[in-house]
């Protein structure tokens, strides 16, 4: 499936090396089912990074009511660029159905309009002020719109996963595969593409193979700039991504339950 890339891709204006994000989106980038978690670098110093999940381990009667937290490190796809509605965004939609399933997690929107991997290795750090059960990395579409060097983006990804591994590391990963533009040549779209394959092998994470799959080049399930999905477009990324994460949370859940 060819996805169709334009610089705006990500949101118009943004700049990850400035840390700003759109002033649409900034306000509403967190998911909020209770307490607060920031999204953007600006968010930081008011981010409430105890949330839900205790930094000892858990007692029995714990272990079925205190929430991990999944965090989502992402761009303006993660952050729901465009939306009226901040609720409309898949990591609200898997909020939703984590809590349907009876799943303790809360979901950690750390999406970030026209961020790259090199602004996700500036982020990580104050995400990992609280402890992180799965880590569901959605970076390197901006790399590959601009163009950056797909072993940069590589060496930016590792390090981010090594950094959350390092604070915890049982952490869970998710990566999120993503396509190159196609007027960047086979070579590099190859190359690119199979990057995140590599990484979830090297690291024994688990892989989306494309975030977007059956959104990507349908009109009506995006916005205008053919690249964000509406909401009916986020409903079908949260479905592609819950089945991927819910086999996780259902492992977590039931080693939490059981533990020693």
């Amino acid at each position: 499936m060819v996805f169709g890339f334009t610089p705006a891709a990500c949101g118009p204006g943004a700049d990850s090396s400035s840390g700003s994000s759109d002033a649409s989106t900034r306000d509403s980038d967190v998911v909020r089912p209770e307490g607060s978690e920031g999204s953007s670098r600006g968010d930081a110093a008011r981010v409430n990074t105890a949330g839900d999940a205790p930094a000892s381990p858990l007692q029995p009667d714990q272990r079925t009511t205190v929430r991990g937290r999944v965090v989502f490190l992402g761009t303006s796809l993660t952050a729901g660029y465009g939306l009226d509605n901040p609720s409309h965004r898949f990591t609200n939609r898997i909020q939703v159905l984590a809590d349907s399933a009876a799943l303790p997690f809360r979901m950690v929107n750390a999406g970030v309009s026209g961020d790259t991997s090199a602004g996700g290795v500036g982020r990580i750090s104050w995400l990992l002020r609280a402890p992180v059960q799965v880590l569901v990395l959605e970076l390197g579409a901006n790399d590959g719109i601009r163009g950056f060097s797909p072993d940069s983006m590589k060496a930016n990804l590792q390090a981010v996963i090594d950094s959350t591994r390092t604070h915890y590391p049982e952490a869970r990963l998710l990566l999120s595969g993503m396509l190159a533009p196609p007027n960047m040549g086979q070579a590099y779209t190859s190359e690119f593409s199979s990057i995140f394959f590599e990484l979830a092998q090297a690291n024994g994470g688990s892989l989306i193979p494309f975030l977007l799959e059956g959104v990507a080049g349908v009109p009506e399930l995006n916005q205008a700039d053919g690249i964000h999905p509406t909401a009916e477009g986020h409903r079908m990324v949260a479905q592609t991504i819950w089945q991927h994460l819910r086999p996780i949370l259902d492992e977590l859940h039931t080693e939490r339950v059981t533990g020693p």
